[in-house]
C-alpha cells in the first residue's frame, strides 16, 4: 500500500489494472465557499497519504495548525529517488528491492538541513512555523510495510525543527500492521492487506482532531452534514491540465464532509484526510471491497471515522483522490518520491499545489 511494492515487475501488470478504469465520470460541483478559517487547516494521512501529509504540513506550515502521520515518514525523507523511498524509507520495494531499513536509513539530520535550504529558497514556507503545531504520529509496531523505525525518524525530524516534545505524541499500536486504525470497522489489526483500514480498537480519526485542536466535542452517533462528491479537477493549476490523471495522479473527483453547521455559515475549520495506496475511489481492487462493487468507492471516506468528529466541531473534513497511472503509480499513491516531478514535496507541486487550491476554494465564502 505505501511506496511501494510498486515496483515489482513481476507484480506489475496485474496492479496496473487497477489503472485502466476509473469511476464513471459525472458532472460533478465544485466545493462550496463556505466561512473557513485558514490559519486553523489540519492535515493527516496513512501510508503515501502520511508522507504526503508531512508533505502539505511543511510546504503551508503558515496555514497549518497540525498533523496527523500515520505509517509515514519523515519530510523530502525519499529525495525524488524511487529506489531510496522503497529500501530506506518503507520496505515496499520487496522482494525485488531488499529493504535497508534502520534507525538512521532516513539520514533524519540532511533531511532537516534539506527543509531549511528549501524554505531559504521560498520552495516552502519558513520551518520555524512547524515548531509550533501539533502532530500525532501513529505506527504499528507490526508494520512490515513502512515498519516502526521510520516512525522514530519522523519524531527526529520534528525535534530536529525545535518542535517541543509537548506538541509531539507518538503512539504505536501493539497489535497493528500497516492498517489505518479504526475504534471497530475493518479487518483484523495486524493484517497487511486492502483495503488496509483495521479494527484496533483506536480511533485514529478522534486521536488526531482532538491533538490538533483540543479536547472536542463528543463524536455523533451518524453523520448527520453531508457528503459531497466535487469536481477536483477544478483545483488543478491550469498549467497541469488536460490529461490530469496521466501527469498528476489526481482523480477527477474527490469528496468532502460538511457538517450543517458549516453549510449555514458558522465559522468552521479544515481538516484535510489522505487516503493511501491502493486506497483511492477509482482504485480496483483484485477482490471486492468490502460491501461490494468493483472499486472503492467511498470505503477511506465513510468508514475512517472522521466524519462522525466533524459535526459537532465545526471541521469541514477534506478526502482528496490520488489516481493510478500505469508503470508509474499503478496503485494510486500520492506523490512522495517524484512520479509528478522532482519538486514534488514544494509548493510547486502539483498536487499540493491542488490541495491548497481546494483549501481556499472552501475559504472562499470567509467573511
Amino acid at each position: 500500500m505505501s511506496a511501494h511494492a510498486h515496483f515489482n515487475p513481476r507484480r506489475l501488470s496485474m496492479l496496473c489494472l487497477g489503472a485502466l478504469f476509473t469511476l464513471p465520470a459525472f458532472a460533478a460541483p465544485p466545493l462550496p465557499a463556505l466561512n473557513i478559517d485558514i490559519g486553523q487547516t489540519s492535515v493527516s494521512g496513512i501510508s503515501s497519504g502520511g508522507f504526503m501529509s508531512v508533505q502539505f504540513q511543511m510546504a503551508h506550515s503558515s496555514i497549518v495548525k497540525g498533523a496527523g502521520v500515520v505509517a509515514g515518514g519523515p519530510f523530502n525523507c525519499s529525495k525524488a529517488d524511487v529506489m531510496r523511498a522503497v529500501a530506506k524509507c518503507s520496505c515496499t520495494g520487496e522482494p525485488s528491492v531488499p529493504c535497508a531499513v534502520t534507525e538512521t536509513s532516513a539520514d533524519v539530520p540532511s533531511l532537516v538541513a534539506g527543509a531549511e535550504a528549501m524554505a531559504g529558497k521560498g520552495l516552502i514556507d519558513p520551518v520555524r512555523n512547524v515548531a509550533g503545531q501539533r502532530v500525532l504520529t501513529i505506527s504499528g509496531a507490526k508494520d512490515t510495510l513502512v515498519p516502526p523505525p521510520i516512525a522514530h525518524q519522523l519524531t527526529a525530524f520534528y525535534s530536529g525543527l525545535d518542535m517541543p516534545s509537548t506538541n509531539l505524541a507518538t503512539v504505536s499500536l501493539p497489535n497493528a500492521g500497516h492498517t489505518m486504525p479504526t475504534q471497530k470497522y475493518g479487518i483484523a489489526c495486524s493484517v497487511e492487506k486492502e483495503p488496509y483500514i483495521g479494527k484496533c480498537a483506536y480511533d485514529s480519526a478522534g486521536q488526531i482532531l482532538s491533538w490538533i485542536y483540543g479536547p472536542l466535542k463528543a463524536a455523533g452517533a451518524k453523520p448527520a452534514g453531508k457528503f459531497i462528491q466535487f469536481d477536483q479537477s477544478a483545483y488543478i493549476p491550469p498549467d497541469q491540465a488536460g490529461w490530469f490523471s496521466m501527469s498528476t495522479g489526481l482523480d477527477s473527483t474527490a469528496w468532502a464532509y460538511v457538517p450543517n453547521s458549516c453549510a449555514k455559515g458558522e465559522k468552521c475549520r479544515v481538516h484535510i484526510a489522505l487516503h493511501g495506496c491502493k486506497q483511492g475511489q477509482s482504485y480496483l481492487p483484485l477482490t471486492p471491497p468490502p460491501g461490494g462493487g468493483l472499486y472503492n468507492g467511498t470505503l477511506f471516506v465513510k468508514h475512517t471515522g472522521y466524519d462522525q468528529w466533524a459535526d459537532n466541531n465545526h471541521i469541514v473534513i477534506l478526502y482528496p483522490q490520488a489516481v493510478s497511472i500505469p508503470f508509474r503509480n499503478p496503485n494510486g499513491c500520492w506523490d512522495w518520491w517524484g512520479y509528478t516531478g522532482p519538486d514534488y514535496a514544494t509548493k510547486n507541486a502539483v498536487q499540493i499545489r491542488t490541495l491548497r487550491a481546494m483549501v481556499d476554494g472552501l475559504a472562499g465564502g470567509t467573511k
